[in-house]
């Protein structure tokens, strides 16, 4: 016998398990994709071989695309008032995940052997096609939360679903992706391990299948199984297997589907969908008045440097790493496991950040992990001077493992941090205009996702990688820089977030309580005024 299903007082499926299960596939199928941009450099920069300077430039004019879209997307789901059979939001989610079926791949076409003009219509064309699927999908799921449900109890379960299902959509691919893309070369009796590498033509003549079929160590024959040597630096050879790239993308544009579709058929809508806008960017958003106004906001400042500085640090620090393990460690396959480590303390903290927060507060407890961050990231200063390649791998993982729990705990505050920010903005101006802070908030946090990229690329070319090389003959001393600018990276990502939490940021614990009784007044008083114009 069927389970009797439960209706609220609209005639609606009352809320469960159900919608938050719903919920959280949702965005695991948004970042079946958008877990994918941390492979756009590395792929366009080893495979495709694009010169660092260029694929920077290439980055940022998609970036200003990436910056734009959204608000002119949102303003045509707002602007369209049609009908439709499974409601507005749904319908806008299922286009964007069809187009993302393809989007996805379309980036990593692999014609590594293209004119320069080809490859820059093909990076181009594919990145920006992608990125507006995966907008016509994804603003409209991140809206819709509130559709779901007008509880706040019921919708801050949402949300956090909504975290779980984003750490699982990245984590995936992170972890599984570069042991698929990634070989170590080995002998196989042929040289067919040769359609493999791309090779510069300057090269050729040193990658040749005499040269790879003797081991330049010894002067002897392979044995089968044996680690295929770069004849000119004699270490293992290392490459990024581009076509799977391509196909790792359409499977996991597959899966988001999938996932599309779970939430699509198993999230109900309760809320009146017009009541709801993706667009929070008015007619009347006077973009030079509203920064006027974020800039006085002392709080709204500090927590967006300190987001700034986390997606500086940590997504430029993601080509950098994937690189330098592949050029110094020789292990580019356990470059996403390893990078997994800074997420793990998100999930350590999450069941506990409540008492830690209510204890200590969210400025004292995010300024202690900063401080954490700092002590990671000068651990990781010691690793390159470290010749043993395995104990200077050791000496990586331990500084980054400190370096992560420091910034679990502001990872878990970060928007409620921001949100406090627009509460003293209603304190100090008597304005609450969170439409405004978010918008401002979100233009500069993904400024940084697409300037930090961006920047790493030029700094890579000019402490010497040379793009024509790939992975195959970049000097030891690359390697050695590699490593430093990794290490840099992340100090510089903590010590960004230590000035704008513990410098800027001026809600501490006293005072978020001393502005939230203020507040709590106010209201208090504006509703028995209103409540008493009401009876009269």
């Amino acid at each position: 016998m069927a389970k009797e299903i439960q209706l609220d007082a609209n005639g609606k499926r009352k809320f469960g398990i159900r919608d938050k299960l719903a919920y959280a596939a949702g965005d695991l199928g948004c970042n079946m994709s958008f877990s994918l941009k941390s492979t756009v450099q590395t792929f366009w920069l080893v495979y495709m071989m694009l010169e660092t300077g260029l694929l920077s430039l290439l980055l940022l004019i998609v970036q200003i695309w990436d910056a734009v879209n959204d608000p002119l997307i949102g303003t045509l789901i707002d602007n369209d008032k049609r009908k439709y059979k499974m409601g507005k939001f749904k319908t806008y989610i299922l286009i964007g995940a069809l187009g993302l079926l393809v989007g996805g791949a379309m980036v990593f076409l692999p014609f590594p052997k293209a004119d320069l003009w080809v490859k820059c219509i093909l990076f181009v064309g594919g990145y920006l096609v992608w990125d507006a699927f995966y907008t016509i999908a994804n603003v409209p799921y991140g809206s819709m939360l509130s559709l779901v449900t007008e509880d706040n109890g019921e919708r801050a379960q949402l949300s956090t679903w909504r975290s779980i299902g984003s750490m699982i959509g990245n984590i995936l691919p992170m972890v599984i992706l570069p042991s698929l893309i990634w070989q170590t070369v080995t002998y196989d009796g042929t040289t067919n391990y040769l359609n493999n590498i791309v090779i510069s033509e300057d090269l050729k003549w040193l990658f040749t299948p005499e040269k790879l079929s003797i081991n330049p160590t010894t002067g002897l024959p392979y044995a089968m199984g044996d680690n295929v040597l770069n004849p000119a630096t004699g270490e293992k050879l290392q490459i990024l297997l581009g076509e799977k790239v391509f196909w790792a993308a359409l499977i996991m544009g597959i899966i988001g589907f999938v996932c599309f579709i779970f939430m699509i058929k198993n999230i109900t809508i309760r809320v009146d969908e017009n009541s709801v806008k993706t667009n929070e960017q008015t007619e009347k958003f006077n973009l030079i008045s509203a920064f006027g106004k974020f800039v006085k906001n002392r709080p709204a400042v500090g927590a967006t440097l300190a987001a700034m500085g986390m997606f500086l640090g940590m997504n430029a620090a993601t080509t950098a790493t994937t690189i330098m393990f592949a050029i110094h460690f020789k292990m580019a396959e356990l470059s996403g496991l390893v990078q997994m480590i800074g997420f793990i303390p998100m999930f350590i903290f999450m069941p506990f950040i409540t008492k830690i927060v209510k204890k200590y507060g969210k400025k004292e407890s995010s300024v202690v992990g900063t401080l954490v961050s700092i002590g990671g990231a000068l651990i990781m200063f010691i690793f390159p001077l470290i010749s043993n390649t395995m104990v200077s791998l050791v000496v990586y993982l331990l500084g980054l493992t400190i370096f992560g729990i420091g910034m679990g705990i502001y990872t878990c505050v970060s928007w409620a941090m921001m949100g406090d920010a627009i509460d003293y903005n209603e304190w100090k101006f008597g304005t609450r205009e969170e439409g405004k802070v978010y918008s401002i908030h979100s233009f500069f946090r993904k400024l940084a996702q697409g300037i930090g990229p961006s920047m790493v690329l030029l700094i890579m070319g000019w402490i010497g990688y040379e793009a024509k090389y790939g992975t195959l003959l970049q000097s030891s001393q690359t390697a050695l820089n590699m490593c430093w600018l990794v290490a840099a990276l992340y100090m510089f990502s903590a010590i960004l977030q230590f000035i704008g939490i513990a410098v800027i940021y001026n809600l501490d614990k006293k005072t978020l309580a001393q502005m939230t009784a203020d507040l709590n007044e106010k209201r208090a008083k504006e509703n028995v005024a209103s409540q008493e114009v009401t009876e009269a």
